[in-house]
């Protein structure tokens, strides 16, 4: 089976002067065109995906009573368990048929930022998981400061600006369960309901089932096959807001198996800058466009009214 979307190999960036070059403008067409691209030799061991992925299963196979002890709404979903049917996609009010877990970054206790991020909740049940998703959290964290210096290149910028905006940023790794699609569910709901993410790139482990799909320019849904050894890689609103609109956040969503039986996992990891990282579009990038696109906003606030706008955060 062949990929969709666009195929890179971050082994080029890594590499002589020319395949740099050719791997930075490679990905940033992709983002510009159409928002997405696969990546290769991306650096994240796959075992310890795959042992992320089976404790996560031992997790949300959990009772009920159990998992929601992990639940707190005072954290609107940042960190620990977010029940099923709890978020739905921006602009849709029927709810996605998912449950999931976040893992956020974990601080030293004499780190400026250390009381800014609410702290991580683990499981005592699973005693592996803390070890497990904190491993897999920092390698996916060291991939994604290489895609951002890629990205700060290829919009004409210096490149340690994007990573320099996302360092110690309130990144998040999100482990999610597609359960059996319930008989009683709203028709409205799929597995992800239509949406962008947040945040400034989506980098998804490579999932246990298909199901992701992209809208393209044309109206119609493309498919993205979640393929062994590949990460899928997508630009987020506040990247977009930065660039000016020059990378594309691309609507995107998950849907119903056939099957109703079939379970899905999957892996996002939403990089996040600061929150007080100012979103004002980049010069450079205005230019490029003749007028300013996006609105002036901290990364923060963004963060807020998105959590509003997804039923994560009532108030």
């Amino acid at each position: 089976m062949n990929q969709t979307i666009p195929l890179v190999n971050l082994d080029d960036f890594l590499g002589s002067p020319s395949q740099k070059a050719k791997f930075v403008t490679s990905m940033g067409d992709a983002l510009k065109d159409i928002g997405f691209f696969a990546l290769e030799n991306h650096g994240v061991d796959y075992r310890l995906i795959e042992k992320a992925y089976q404790i996560s299963a031992n997790f949300f196979d959990l009772p009920e009573e159990k998992k929601k002890a992990y639940e707190d709404l005072a954290l609107k979903g940042q960190r620990g368990f977010t029940s099923f049917g709890r978020e739905h996609a921006k602009d849709q009010k029927a709810p996605d048929l998912k449950e999931f877990w976040h893992v956020g970054r974990e601080l030293a206790s004499n780190h400026k930022l250390f009381d800014t991020y609410p702290k991580n909740i683990w499981p005592t049940e699973i005693p592996e998981f803390r070890e497990v998703m904190i491993e897999l959290y920092r390698q996916l964290d060291v991939c994604s400061m290489r895609l951002l210096e890629a990205c700060s290149i290829y919009i004409g910028e210096e490149p340690h600006l994007l990573p320099e905006m996302a360092k110690d940023g309130n990144t998040i790794l999100r482990v999610i369960n597609y359960p059996e699609v319930p008989a009683n569910r709203d028709p409205q709901s799929i597995r992800a309901g239509a949406h962008e993410d947040i945040n400034f790139i989506t980098l998804l482990c490579e999932a246990t089932a298909g199901g992701l799909e992209l809208l393209k320019r044309d109206g119609t849904w493309q498919p993205i096959h979640a393929l062994k050894g590949q990460i899928i890689v997508d630009t987020g609103d506040m990247l977009q807001n930065l660039t000016n609109g020059l990378l594309k956040s691309t609507t995107h969503r998950v849907v119903n198996p056939g099957n109703s039986r079939e379970r899905r996992f999957s892996m996002p990891f939403f990089v996040h800058p600061r929150s007080e990282v100012d979103l004002t579009p980049l010069p450079r990038s205005v230019a490029k466009l003749d007028e300013k696109r996006f609105p002036s906003i901290t990364a923060g606030e963004y963060l807020d009214q998105r959590l509003r706008e997804i039923g994560l955060n009532k108030k």
